[in-house]
């Protein structure tokens, strides 16, 4: 039996693999904390399939971040009665990872709905009233028409 790089005949892949790109079959979701946790904490929803060392991994080969400490919990199982047919059903399980930062870092959600947005949300208000008086308006020249369509007018 002979081997064929012993010949010089070197078999190549398609596709070119230094142009491959591997990406995680995992995934994670940075969530808001429900109750109150240290500024260097962050907490993430992640793949039922990841491990501790897979988490770590993650957040260092992807993000950059180096981690202290690491906690994982399974939230679950929850289940609900089904509206329709009456049967119970188990939701999937959420698994959470408690991430803890060197004592420097920090994370803070940033602000979504600052104060300056006072303004755009007036003039929503505003537009809602001129349309709730243009409604009322509407009715009440109607109101003697009951049964009659509204595009059909004198």
């Amino acid at each position: 039996m002979f081997k064929p790089s012993a010949l010089g005949i070197h078999y190549t892949k398609k596709g070119g693999p230094q142009l491959r790109v591997f990406l995680p079959n995992f995934w994670m979701k940075l969530v808001r904390p429900t109750h109150e946790q240290p500024p260097n904490m962050v907490q993430f929803s992640c793949s039922m399939e990841m491990t501790e060392y897979d988490i770590k991994n993650y957040l260092e080969k992807i993000y950059n971040i180096k981690c202290v400490d690491l906690k994982m919990s399974i939230a679950g199982p929850f289940t609900r009665k089904d509206p329709g047919k009456g049967y119970v059903v188990k939701d999937d399980d959420i698994k959470y990872a408690y991430v803890t930062l060197h004592k420097g870092q920090s994370f803070k959600f940033p602000d979504l709905f600052p104060e300056g947005e006072s303004q755009a949300e007036e003039n929503y208000n505003k537009s809602l009233k001129e349309a709730k008086q243009g409604f009322d308006n509407y009715l009440e020249k109607n109101k003697n028409r009951p049964n009659m369509p509204g595009w059909f007018t004198v």
